[in-house]
């Protein structure tokens, strides 16, 4: 990949979050892709992810593994985690595999529950975001909607359990694949929350 990637490592608590913007072509490609699919009735049967995912949320679609070499999203996802890893243990990674990855289109209403990925490694961004989340009823609260939060351990002093994603266009998180995560709902509004993950 020729692009330089624009990485970040977050420590927030136990095991560290890599941060990452996705390329605005690849975000063009895979977008385009989904808007098309959206309208292919017998493809969206053929890729849909929603019975083997825990969302409840409109459509959940598997990328077919030629797109996702022809878009370039493998060869970002191979190098970012390398670069994680790489950064993390010194040591190179031999061998990446992507085992799956799919685009959840969440609409006002619908969330995912608390849950985590299969393999070693997993990740989660962002394609499309509405322009308002909603507001909250008690306007004193701070305003979760639409947010992605990942968990690890438990509350203790001096270390945060929690770390709250406010969802932004093309920033993509990669973290272990055991790391519980949630999907919080949002409302007001008619505009999708496109997000992608392997």
């Amino acid at each position: 990949m020729s692009e330089k990637l624009d990485i970040k490592i977050i420590k927030n608590f136990g095991p560290s979050v890599l941060k990452v913007t996705i390329p605005k072509n690849i975000v063009n490609l895979i977008n385009q892709y989904i808007d098309g699919l959206v309208n292919d009735k017998e493809k969206i049967k053929t890729l849909n992810a929603g019975e083997n995912l825990v969302g409840d949320v409109t459509q959940e679609f598997s990328l077919e593994d030629e797109f996702i070499k022809k878009s370039g999203w493998y060869v970002f996802l191979a190098s970012c985690v390398n670069k994680w890893i790489e950064f993390e243990t010194k040591e190179k990674v031999k061998k990446f595999e992507n085992l799956n990855s799919w685009v959840v289109r969440q609409f006002s209403n619908e969330y995912n529950p608390t849950h985590w990925h299969g393999g070693h490694i997993s990740g989660a961004g962002f394609l499309k975001v509405p322009s308002t989340f909603g507001e909250t009823f008690q306007k004193d609260k701070k305003n979760f909607n639409g947010q992605l939060t990942l968990i690890h351990g438990q509350r203790a002093f001096m270390s945060n359990s929690q770390f709250k994603i406010t969802p932004v266009v093309g920033d993509f998180y990669i973290f272990p694949h055991y790391l519980m995560h949630t999907v919080y709902p949002f409302k007001d509004t008619d505009e999708e929350r496109r997000s992608i993950s392997f």
